[in-house]
């Protein structure tokens, strides 16, 4: 979805970013990547799972979380997070959207989920006793519920 951010905070498997890449260059989003990375950017992995798909994508490294904001200007944040009860099935989506999401091991920092930036906090609903979803697949999931409340624009 055109306009659409994500926003992996410091992510650490290659694969997962490998597979958001292919996630941005299928949908239209900008991936946006928070250092320290756990990977290098030539790894393995991520080429593996990003396909053919890294020159179709829209990816951006960032030293810093404030960079990504300085970058990113005055858009709508919405955190995803296991801390809230509010469902990202309940939110309206608008063209510009950012979403972030945090690293495999810990997800968000309180810090950052409470940054003055964000204007949401939700959660993917899943089954009790279960940790998290992995990182590639609720962006996934977020990404596809924001592009199909707009129509899929520009998909087919």
């Amino acid at each position: 979805m055109k306009d659409l951010s994500i926003v992996f905070h410091t992510p650490e498997i290659p694969g997962n970013t490998g597979n958001a890449i292919r996630l941005a260059a299928v949908t239209g989003a900008h991936l946006h990547l928070i250092e320290p990375l756990g990977f290098d950017l030539s790894d393995a992995k991520l080429r593996r799972a990003g396909l053919d798909y890294h020159d179709l994508a829209h990816v951006t490294v960032h030293p810093t979380l404030d960079d990504v904001w300085q970058t990113l200007g005055e858009r709508r944040v919405i955190a995803f997070t296991t801390h809230t009860e509010d469902s990202f099935a309940d939110v309206e989506y608008r063209p510009g959207d950012v979403l972030l999401f945090g690293r495999e091991s810990t997800g968000l920092p309180d810090e950052v989920a409470h940054d003055p930036h964000v204007d949401l906090r939700v959660r993917i609903p899943m089954l009790p006793s279960r940790r998290s979803l992995n990182l590639a697949n609720s962006a996934s999931i977020a990404v596809y519920e924001a592009w199909r409340q707009h129509g899929y624009p520009g998909g087919r």
